[in-house]
């Protein structure tokens, strides 16, 4: 999905009318899934005014009574990586401007951890905080820019961070190229281990892609383009269809002048989500498959595509 900047001119200034942020009331001694669904038109102006008849929930293609609905605020606890490969050099203080502005969108119930992916993984501080003045020290913290892009080992060490957070939980990443954790070991997570180990722990994966020019090497033969030519390079398509699958979203730029109002909008996005909930018919320790519909059928909704029924420990 491309960026549709209609989102950022319709939607930017509402966080500050936004009601208070209350977490859904999900039914005891029940296991309740818990959905975060986005509505939008198709040219991506957020729909928020949508009531609890206009959803459906099917679980393995069979309708489930949607239990919880909530169109307040929900807090969130998110993991932001930055890629800081050598790839990035040129680009360094647009990142981080439009991180900036992820930062100043947060709610003062949300929490944040700050990571950056290049030859070493790091994400800070050691726990997660609403203290938007120390997110941003760690922002404007001076860190080199070179070596690899080790891109589903970062977002796998992000969402092992978030296991044991409650509520919506949200990595979003930004990269401009493929994984290549250049390391040469065995342990490299691959996408289908983080997309597992996201959809397990009930993680949003969010993903902001840059593409970037290059220039091809010269013609040894001479004559026409003997000086070489400038391709474009697309970010990991990876980064799309985790983002689809864990009901993320994904945004690719093709100019770096675009990060900040792509990063603010994802920030204003996640203020704008129906929480939903159902009880699931069958804890069986498998993955299922979720499909979330609205009325009217014009919109587009995104929301996770499998959740994992897991057994209920048996009382001592």
């Amino acid at each position: 999905m491309r960026l549709a900047l209609v989102i950022v001119l319709t939607s930017i200034a509402v966080q500050s009318s936004a009601p208070a942020q209350q977490q859904p009331t999900f039914r005891t001694g029940a296991k309740t899934v818990a959905v975060y669904a986005t509505v939008a038109e198709k040219d991506g102006r957020l729909i928020t005014n949508l009531t609890r008849d206009a959803f459906e929930i099917r679980d393995n293609g069979k309708p489930q009574p949607v239990t919880v609905f909530s169109t307040d605020v929900q807090p969130v606890s998110v993991v932001m990586m930055l890629d800081r490969s050598g790839s990035m050099r040129g680009n360094t203080r647009l990142v981080e401007q439009a991180a900036e502005a992820f930062v100043r969108n947060l709610g003062p119930a949300d929490a944040a951890r700050i990571g950056t992916f290049a030859d070493r993984i790091v994400i800070q501080p050691e726990g997660f905080t609403s203290d938007q003045n120390a997110l941003l020290r760690i922002l404007r913290s001076d860190l080199p820019v070179t070596g690899p892009t080790p891109l589903w080992n970062a977002i796998d060490q992000a969402t092992t961070t978030l296991k044991e957070r409650e509520g919506r939980k949200v990595v979003l990443v930004f990269s401009d190229g493929g994984d290549s954790p250049a390391n040469f070991t065995m342990n490299n997570s691959s996408i289908m281990d983080v997309m597992r180990d996201a959809q397990q722990d009930d993680v949003m994966v969010y993903a902001i892609g840059l593409q970037t020019t290059v220039l091809l090497g010269r013609n040894p033969r001479g004559g026409m383009g003997s000086m070489g030519s400038m391709t474009s390079i697309r970010p990991d398509p990876g980064l799309s269809r985790i983002a689809d699958e864990t009901g993320g979203g994904y945004f690719e730029l093709t100019r770096a002048e675009d990060l900040s109002a792509t990063f603010a909008a994802v920030a204003e996005e996640l203020h704008h989500q129906y929480a939903l909930g159902f009880d699931p018919p069958r804890l069986d320790d498998r993955m299922h498959k979720l499909e979330i519909r609205v009325t009217p059928q014009k919109l587009k909704v995104r929301a996770r595509k499998e959740y994992f029924a897991g057994k209920q420990p048996s009382n001592p």
